[in-house]
């Protein structure tokens, strides 16, 4: 069984939280994430760190499949503009944080139609999902692609952080990661096979689930040669 974030209001998200807030959360054992944090010497009612602050748990949405299938390339056959993607994952302790190696980073999403692989018609298929194991150094990286958009919702990336095996420690945390409008702007009407089908049809701030602690999860996205590469930090409070 698998330990979940305790609801957080909306004044929760992106606010920084002393270590008595922390730990007041706590009813039964439970996850939280935060963005990652520096070591410091902050007692109970002093902030954990400067930049520890609330990641909000989005909705796993309706293709998540469990695949298993462990591989930091996931683009397989699928065309797009090429995006490498890394994650840093780490755990409260105490008043600091530290890596956490171990842990299983999931990654799923649209390709440049906006289909998934694994439901529907593409039931027999597995591109644009993968899973990394956190090493030492509390890293997971994959490539993929930009992932295109469907109707009714920005572009994003799904993915969960999770617990190797099931045991009496088990944590698991699920999220989207999400895109400038901007950049999703640019891509879509000058890039192939993306162009083709335009601009998305929901911005950011359109979006229901973004709305709901998005900006919290919007990758910083950099580029060189027509690649992508992005970078995002999480930190688990665990039980």
């Amino acid at each position: 069984m698998h330990d979940h974030p305790h609801p957080l209001g909306h004044g929760d998200v992106g606010s920084v939280l002393t270590r008595r807030e922390a730990l007041g959360l706590f009813t039964t054992p439970f996850l939280l994430a935060f963005a990652g944090c520096e070591e410091t010497t902050a007692g109970e009612d002093e902030p954990l760190s400067g930049s520890c602050v609330v990641r909000p748990e989005l909705t796993e949405g309706p293709f998540y499949v469990d695949a298993e299938l462990l591989r930091s390339d996931i683009r397989e056959d699928r065309a797009g503009v090429p995006l490498a993607l890394a994650f840093s994952v780490s755990r409260v302790a105490g008043s600091a944080c530290e890596l956490l190696p171990g842990a299983i980073v999931d990654v799923w999403h649209a390709d440049a139609s906006g289909a998934y692989s694994g439901v529907g018609s593409q039931s027999g298929t597995r591109f644009l999902r993968g899973s990394q194991q956190t090493g030492a150094d509390g890293a997971a990286r994959f490539t993929t692609i930009y992932p295109g958009w469907y109707a009714g919702r920005t572009p994003h990336i799904h993915f969960k952080v999770r617990s190797p095996a099931p045991s009496a420690s088990a944590y698991e945390f699920t999220s989207q990661l999400f895109f400038d409008d901007a950049l999703s702007r640019e891509i879509y009407t000058s890039a192939a096979p993306y162009a083709t089908r335009g601009v998305q049809d929901r911005s950011n701030a359109s979006d229901g689930i973004y709305r709901r602690g998005g900006a919290r999860m919007l990758l910083d996205v950099s580029e060189t040669d027509g690649a992508y590469t992005a970078a995002f930090d999480i930190a688990l409070l665990i039980d």
